[in-house]
């Protein structure tokens, strides 16, 4: 073992010091398993629960118990993704954390979403662009994010189409769920965007985590989501198709809400040329990942 940096190696790769927060939503589990898999880091695992400090003092503890290099913050994405809302202490959190991170030299890989876009742009939202939700989580997303950019100095915010999963609270497990409790699943065709599985997730941050270990310094935001576009009411569609394969369910569950004539047609789909040509990371298709992660669940329910 050598050093290099303040970086030590092993077998010629880097080996960071990685501090995951929010370890049991679906990406932190499977980035979890993705990076024990590969064994390049070293990676300190908090849930969510556990990182519910009350004070500033509880998560600068909780940061340098483990002397971490990079913060890989999961949470907020977590919670905006399983429906719940996200609150002002939450804020906070993020607050102390970056602050944390910028006294002790840490890098702060930030994950965030498309839900700080309205969706009305007639066009693919950049990293430039400047997040206008003003409905749900969006603007306590964005506010997020700038609490980690105005704090930490060596940040990389990240943000993601909206991630699924085989467990835990997504849109594959809440629309199963509805669908095998006899449900009526009403859903709209006028928002489209880009779904993220969570192992395509695990595998971009691990991507991005790896570069940063040689000592690339490559901050701000980046942009990722599947190569493939869908309505809330399409995703179903593929969920239902896949389902049919496992369980006795029909098509009738799922019902396409019929929308006002002058309703906008809202698109937050990501444009990924960004990481593509700096991490040289490229899209993949989410319809390709749907019959195993349906089959997960369905195994799980067993």
């Amino acid at each position: 073992m050598c050093y290099l940096s303040g970086i030590h190696t092993h077998d010629s790769c880097y080996i960071l010091r990685v501090l995951l927060l929010g370890s049991d939503s679906p990406l932190g589990r499977a980035l979890g398993e993705f990076l024990a898999d590969k064994g390049r880091h070293e990676v300190t695992s908090v849930t969510w629960a556990a990182s519910r400090w009350k004070s500033e003092r509880q998560a600068k503890k909780a940061i340098r118990r483990v002397d971490a290099e990079l913060v890989v913050d999961i949470r907020i994405e977590a919670v905006a993704d399983s429906g719940q809302e996200i609150g002002d202490l939450d804020l906070k959190r993020s607050h102390w954390v970056a602050k944390c991170c910028q006294r002790d030299g840490a890098a702060h890989l930030f994950v965030s979403s498309a839900r700080v876009f309205s969706g009305k742009l007639d066009r693919m939202y950049n990293e430039d662009d400047i997040p206008d939700s003003e409905e749900g989580v969006g603007p306590l997303l964005a506010a997020a994010e700038q609490v980690v950019r105005e704090n930490c100095d060596r940040h990389l915010i990240l943000r993601l189409g909206p991630v699924f999963a085989s467990d835990g609270p997504n849109l594959v497990t809440q629309m199963l769920g509805d669908m095998r409790r006899g449900k009526q699943l009403v859903l709209d065709n006028n928002l489209r965007g880009c779904p993220v599985s969570s192992d395509d997730g695990a595998r971009v941050v691990s991507a991005i985590i790896d570069q940063l270990s040689r000592g690339a310094e490559l901050w701000g935001f980046f942009h990722y989501c599947s190569s493939e576009t869908a309505t809330y009411y399409e995703f179903a569609e593929s969920v239902l198709a896949a389902a049919t394969q496992f369980s006795d369910v029909s098509p009738e569950p799922v019902e396409l809400q019929q929308l006002s004539e002058d309703a906008p047609s809202l698109n937050r789909s990501l444009e990924c040329s960004k990481i593509r040509n700096t991490f040289a990371i490229k899209q993949l298709p989410w319809r390709n990942t749907i019959g195993d992660m349906v089959k997960q669940y369905y195994e799980q329910q067993a």
